[in-house]
């Protein structure tokens, strides 16, 4: 009972107080509420807030929020503006056309398409024009400036002067190869003779081949064909190189020697060049061109046309074929173009069985050598390797008949003949040799 007196009062106590404590706050709840809602309405950032602040950020930074695009840059003047500007360079207009609507009126499409005809027939008509002009020059002969520097250079490559030179050591060979004495004097006029015969000679193919060298990539770089000099100044190179070389070998060493150089400068010019565009049979005729220098050059020492100059010339006319029909080979479109009538155009299978003949054939020669007395025997032992090797080599080309073993025959070619010249004039038989041989005969 106590306890319960003495927690009595505190309830009732705490019953009023909450009774009486909520009432005024109760009673202000909707006056504040009001107020609240009109503080937030006065405070709340709207849609109109916003613009204006994108408008005070504009106008104090002056930037724009959305993507710049590039300015447009100066307008083109129109194409037919060029014709006003004369003394101005014309340059290449391309004007942009502006996007059409979907149903253009039929006035404007077809002033469009008129002017769009005679646009591109004017252009038509300038490339025709340009390109007329320019085949026309092309087509047409021209001579280009001749300079007094370039002179040596031209001369060079219209008498081939590589060839020259090689028809000049051959020579040299066949004299040196002559069982006589060595005549220094004798020996300068007949390579001077000889490789001034040579000089015409060849400046004399090259004037008759202009129009054919043209068509081919190995000469159409020839002096001639580019206008680098006259055709008379050709021949005049010719004739001056024609009449003292044959004057050299007729009056300066001896008449033979001289008749043959004539023989081989008609027999070149006048036979084997015509003949390139007739018959196969250039070939052969080519090599006999080919084998007289050196027995012009046994002549010349020893003034007589015996065996010795002979055989010389034949293994020159035989070393001749596996060394050209290799190179021709190569060179089979070439001729093609140019007209000429080779083997290994026409005849390939001719020109690769001729090739391995004649590389056996230099084995034959070579031993008939010290049977005619011009060498010792020790000359068909040492020369017999390089002769196997360029056999074998013409073997290749004649079972494979590819590019591949023409080239390594003809590069072989190009060291087999001075070496086979060089083993033959260290195995001669010398004078004293010779006459002795003869005493013990008699």
């Amino acid at each position: 009972m106590s306890v319960a007196r003495r927690c009595g009062p505190p309830r009732a106590l705490t019953g009023l107080f909450v009774w009486h404590l909520p009432k005024p706050a109760v009673r202000q709840m909707p006056c504040k509420f009001m107020h609240y809602c009109g503080l937030v309405n006065k405070r709340w950032i709207t849609f109109q807030h916003l613009n204006f602040l994108k408008r005070m950020y504009v106008t104090q930074y002056n930037k724009d929020l959305s993507q710049q695009a590039k300015p447009k840059s100066d307008p083109v003047a129109p194409p037919f503006l060029e014709k006003k500007h004369l003394g101005q360079e014309k340059t290449v207009i391309r004007e942009i056309r502006p996007v059409s609507p979907l149903h253009p009126p039929s006035s404007e499409t077809l002033n469009r398409n008129e002017f769009k005809a005679v646009n591109s027939a004017a252009i038509v008509e300038d490339l025709a024009t340009a390109v007329g002009a320019e085949s026309k020059e092309e087509k047409q002969w021209k001579e280009m400036k001749l300079q007094l520097d370039d002179l040596p250079g031209i001369l060079a490559r219209l008498s081939k002067i590589k060839l020259t030179a090689l028809v000049v050591s051959t020579a040299s060979a066949g004299f040196a190869m002559a069982p006589v004495p060595f005549d220094l004097t004798c020996f300068l006029l007949t390579s001077i003779g000889t490789g001034l015969a040579s000089c015409a000679a060849n400046s004399i193919n090259q004037f008759f081949e202009v129009p054919f060298d043209s068509n081919m990539n190995r000469t159409k770089n020839r002096p001639l064909v580019r206008g680098q000099i006259s055709p008379l100044l050709a021949v005049s190179f010719a004739a001056s190189c024609a009449v003292p070389g044959i004057a050299l070998l007729t009056l300066g060493v001896n008449p033979i020697t001289g008749a043959l150089g004539a023989f081989n400068i008609f027999l070149y010019t006048c036979c084997y060049t015509p003949m390139k565009r007739m018959s196969i049979i250039n070939t052969w005729v080519g090599a006999v061109v080919g084998a007289i220098p050196p027995i012009m050059g046994w002549t010349a020492a020893t003034g007589s046309l015996d065996a010795g100059a002979l055989l010389l010339g034949g293994i020159l006319y035989s070393w001749q074929f596996p060394h050209f029909n290799a190179l021709s080979w190569g060179l089979r479109e070439d001729y093609s173009r140019g007209g000429y009538c080779m083997m290994s155009v026409t005849h390939p299978a001719m020109c690769r069985r001729v090739a391995l003949r004649h590389c056996l054939a230099l084995i034959g020669l070579s031993t008939m050598a010290p049977i005619l007395d011009v060498t010792t025997w020790n000359f068909p032992l040492i020369s017999l390797p390089i002769n196997l090797y360029i056999s074998y080599l013409g073997f290749r080309f004649y079972r494979d008949a590819d590019r591949s073993s023409s080239r390594k025959l003809f590069f072989c070619s190009l060291w087999h003949l001075p070496m086979l010249l060089l083993l033959m004039l260290t195995c001669k038989k010398s004078l004293l040799e010779k006459e002795d041989k003869s005493e013990l005969f008699s």
